[in-house]
């Protein structure tokens, strides 16, 4: 989830794309430069970026105007502008904003209008309203809203009608509706599910059909159909599904034809494709994928052709291509170095000066 040079966004139509990465370590954020064509990485100018303490997730709105860090050994939030021409960042006025004890977990809705970080040590959500212009974080009325023990990882639905949290030392997802007008999580019925032993990453299909969450303790992924009306889980036939060592992070192309585990004592990735009818997972014949040492949640660049992985102990991004068969092939070129201690990474498309989603 580090960059050399800056890089022009050009004129009218051209395309840039940027990955963040964050770095637990040395509490900063790397920033780079994707080259679309070879998928090699370029470190901006100026990078590293500051954050506060013990950096452990990175998310970027959806117009790609603001990049947020949640800094876990500060208990805030990093808010920061991102230059569409050179991918640099410049914290934004009011940064860092207040968040619980210990955030591990962020994620935005898909409007852009909202942002949620998950605080492992008070087992909450903090729930903010970001503002359109300045990117500025403010807290819902009500928040923080309560969660479970071991709160880690928070996804939201494309549809930006449900969040999920996942709860690594009780073992379940809070689950929540989110008020379309305010951004206020509301427990679902039954809420939380319960799911495999010591649940970390959580990921959502494209149409917001299935969720997948990953289980440390089982070395697997269970996959759950999502009721569109309700948010309710069912799980799929045939899951959970094996992973490698450890599964600790989990990422889908953006068509949600492929998924990808990173499993930290393994390491290496596991690759499955998808079944479009219910979701289910089959491993690709070759997974699993040579990694670092300790990979963490990766990021997939927004048109669907590169996968990064970092990796913790080995203060290095892997950065692969992929295959139309969904197979990984590492990208030629020099290791990519980061700060250190790698945990997570973020990706955006700019075009005509604003970032933009991938498209589904």
């Amino acid at each position: 989830m580090q960059r050399s040079s800056a890089h022009s966004a050009g004129p009218q139509g051209a395309v840039v794309e940027f990955a963040y990465v964050v770095n637990a370590g040395s509490s900063s954020v790397s920033a780079y430069a994707i080259d679309q064509s070879s998928g090699a990485l370029k470190q901006v100018k100026g990078s590293p970026f500051s954050t506060g303490s013990g950096p452990w997730a990175v998310a970027i709105d959806p117009a790609g105007k603001f990049a947020y860090v949640v800094n876990g050994g500060s208990d805030n939030v990093s808010g920061y502008t991102i230059n569409a021409s050179t991918g640099a960042l410049t914290q934004m006025e009011g940064s860092p904003f207040t968040a619980g004890s210990e955030p591990i977990g962020l994620a935005i809705d898909p409007t852009g209008k909202f942002a949620y970080a998950v605080n492992d040590l008070s087992t909450d959500v903090s729930a903010y309203t970001i503002n359109s212009s300045t990117g500025a974080l403010t807290q819902v009325k009500g928040s923080p809203f309560p969660a479970e023990y071991g709160a880690y990882e928070v996804a939201v639905d494309p549809a930006g009608k449900f969040a999920y949290v996942t709860n690594s030392e009780s073992s379940d997802v809070s689950a929540y509706a989110i008020n379309a007008s305010t951004g206020a999580l509301t427990p679902l019925q039954g809420s939380p599910f319960g799911v495999e032993i010591n649940p970390t990453g959580i990921a959502i299909g494209p149409k917001a059909e299935v969720a997948y969450v990953v289980s440390t303790a089982d070395d697997n992924i269970a996959a759950y159909a999502i009721n569109p009306t309700s948010g309710a889980w069912t799980q799929v036939k045939g899951s959970p599904f094996l992973a490698g060592g450890f599964p600790d992070g989990l990422v889908l192309d953006p068509t949600g034809t492929f998924a990808y585990a990173s499993n930290s004592d393994s390491n290496n990735i596991s690759a499955y494709a998808i079944d479009a009818s219910n979701g289910a997972l089959t491993q690709l014949k070759r997974s699993p994928f040579a990694a670092g040492t300790n990979p963490q949640t990766g990021a997939i660049d927004p048109r669907g052709k590169f996968a990064y992985m970092p990796d913790e102990e080995s203060n290095l991004v892997s950065a692969y291509k992929i295959e139309m068969n969904g197979d990984l092939k590492r990208v030629k070129g020099p290791p990519i170095s980061t700060g250190d201690g790698p945990l997570s990474i973020a990706t955006c498309r700019v075009t005509h000066g604003a970032c933009v989603p991938p498209p589904l």
